[in-house]
């Protein structure tokens, strides 16, 4: 007989079921439903988690057929980079827009021509064969049929920030072959440099001079008050002279190099301050495309006033870093520059490719871009009265 105790608590009439040992470890029908049930919704929570796009990020639209007239347009100036998204941005669409159009919102990739917009960097070197003019005197900067502009093509970059920033321009390259090829070298790329038309290798060394990424421009000789000095006399540009002679003295000028975005005046403090002249002079600088910065040496310019009214991008010197000798001048000179910048926004210096100028300037640039001033090309200061 089973003991009395063993069966105190069961119901009378009905026999202790005996349950295999075994079963004894497995759990009841509705606790291993509910576990398969958690497992499954965790499960499932897990694969949404580890997708690479959530199911409440929608896919992004299937994009429409492109119509690519090039390749993706650089950041320029005209352009910030906040209106560009982001690599790899879900829902970028990609369309064809005219380049003076101003850019469309949204996540956009803007495809444009670059000929339209700028020289690619590694063909600076090599002019646009749409942008000259075969003539007697060599090939003459043009606008071509589009109305694209030499002062537009050939412009270098820039960030288009709206800090402050120094626009510096070295003369004088091509007259010292050592001293062009030390310019070259050691002033960084955002320096202007300018040629002087009756120096040696000009061809050669505005090909080297855009590799390295410089912008370029070209002195031209004008009448100073006093006698002319030296070689220039026989090209410079006289205000007594008749207007179809000096017409063709620039444009042989014009015809020494190609690349350049304008030019800028050698001495000319007579010259400048002639407005009929001048109108003479800006009137074929806009016909062609080209911009002009004046030196900023001559009170009585009139170039300003003359540019404006042939609609010729211009600039004006603010100051000539290298006018006294010694590095102590060539510093205070620099320091002043930076002064303006600070205050109006942009400042404009000029100089010469002497050995001392050059070697200050190279160690100058290296610091002034840690003190918050931007170094840009001359193209970047100028008033463009086809924009503004």
């Amino acid at each position: 007989m089973e003991p009395v105790g063993n069966g105190i608590d069961q119901p009378l009439g009905q026999e202790k079921a005996r349950t295999h040992p075994l079963r004894r470890r497995l759990l009841p029908p509705g606790r291993l439903a509910l576990l398969v049930l958690s497992l499954a919704v965790f499960g499932g929570s897990g694969a949404i988690a580890l997708r690479e796009r959530p199911f409440r990020d929608p896919p992004p639209p299937a994009l429409s057929e492109p119509q690519v007239a090039g390749a993706v347009e650089a950041h320029t100036p005209r352009e910030p980079a906040e209106n560009k998204p982001a690599s790899g941005a879900p829902g970028a669409a990609i369309i064809r827009v005219d380049p003076q159009a101003p850019p469309p919102g949204g996540n956009v990739v803007i495809v444009r021509d670059p000929s339209a917009l700028g020289q690619n960097p590694r063909l600076a070197h090599l002019p646009d064969p749409a942008l000259v003019e075969q003539s007697d005197v060599g090939p003459l900067p043009v606008r071509d049929a589009a109305g694209r502009r030499p002062f537009d093509v050939y412009a270098r970059g820039w960030s288009g920030a709206r800090g402050a920033r120094i626009a510096l321009l070295i003369g004088g390259l091509g007259i010292s072959q050592t001293g062009t090829q030390e310019a070259i070298s050691k002033l960084p790329s955002e320096i202007t440099l300018a040629f002087a038309p009756l120096g040696n290798s000009l061809a050669r060394w505005m090909r080297t001079a855009r590799q390295e990424g410089h912008e370029v421009m070209l002195q031209v000789p004008m009448e100073p008050f006093g006698t002319p000095s030296g070689s220039t006399g026989k090209h410079m540009l006289r205000v007594a002279a008749a207007e179809e002679e000096n017409l063709q003295k620039l444009r042989w000028m014009l015809a020494r190099i190609t690349n350049y975005t304008g030019i800028v005046n050698y001495t000319g403090a007579r010259f400048t301050a002639d407005r009929q002249a001048m109108d003479v002079l800006m009137g074929e600088l806009g016909r062609r495309g080209l911009g002009y910065l004046d030196d900023g040496t001559s009170a009585r310019s009139v170039a300003q006033e003359a540019a404006l009214a042939s609609g010729v991008p211009f600039a004006a010197g603010d100051a000539v870093i290298d006018a006294e000798g010694g590095r102590g001048a060539i510093l205070e000179r620099l320091d002043e520059l930076e002064r303006i910048a600070r205050v109006r926004g942009f400042a404009v210096g000029t100089g010469s490719a002497l050995t001392l100028t050059v070697d200050t300037v190279a160690a100058w640039a290296q610091e002034v871009t840690k003190r918050g001033i931007e170094l840009v090309p001359v193209s970047a200061v100028a008033f463009d009265p086809e924009r503004n």
